[in-house]
């Protein structure tokens, strides 16, 4: 079994209880395969994208969402990042390590090494994933 597990970033920290405030990125990793990304701005705008699968494409149920525009995405995602931190990142690096719409394989054997690539792009500090030794007894 993969990793379960939500991170949030805002207030120039990571968390796992969620954004503190805006603008906040988050994270949300299902079973080391997807990576669900979010991304809010101080006026509320922003968006969503995917790392390792699209959610459409891992469920097997292709019609539930229209494919991510990746190229809409990176670029919100490079703006975001310029506002929120001020930094600046090529929208065609970000669009690299994005889930591909028509369902390709991920570069990456766990979505966390995509995270991570993600991350340091952004110029962000590193996560701290948990490791077996944080899990409960049982």
């Amino acid at each position: 079994m993969g990793l379960f597990g939500k991170f949030s970033y805002s207030g120039g920290r990571w968390s796992t209880a969620g954004p503190t405030a805006v603008p906040f990125l988050l994270i949300d990793v299902h079973d080391s395969d997807v990576a669900t990304v979010d991304y809010r701005a101080a006026d509320a705008t922003g968006g969503r994208f995917f790392l390792g699968y699209e959610q459409r494409i891992y469920f097997d149920e292709p019609d539930a969402t229209d494919p991510v525009d990746v190229r809409a995405e990176s670029e919100g995602f490079a703006q975001w990042l310029l506002q929120a931190e001020g930094r600046q990142v090529d929208p065609a690096a970000v669009q690299e390590l994005m889930a591909s719409p028509d369902g390709a394989p991920p570069e990456d054997e766990v979505v966390e090494e995509t995270v991570d690539r993600l991350v340091a792009l952004a110029g962000l500090p590193p996560l701290t994933w948990p490791t077996d030794d944080d899990a409960p007894p049982g």
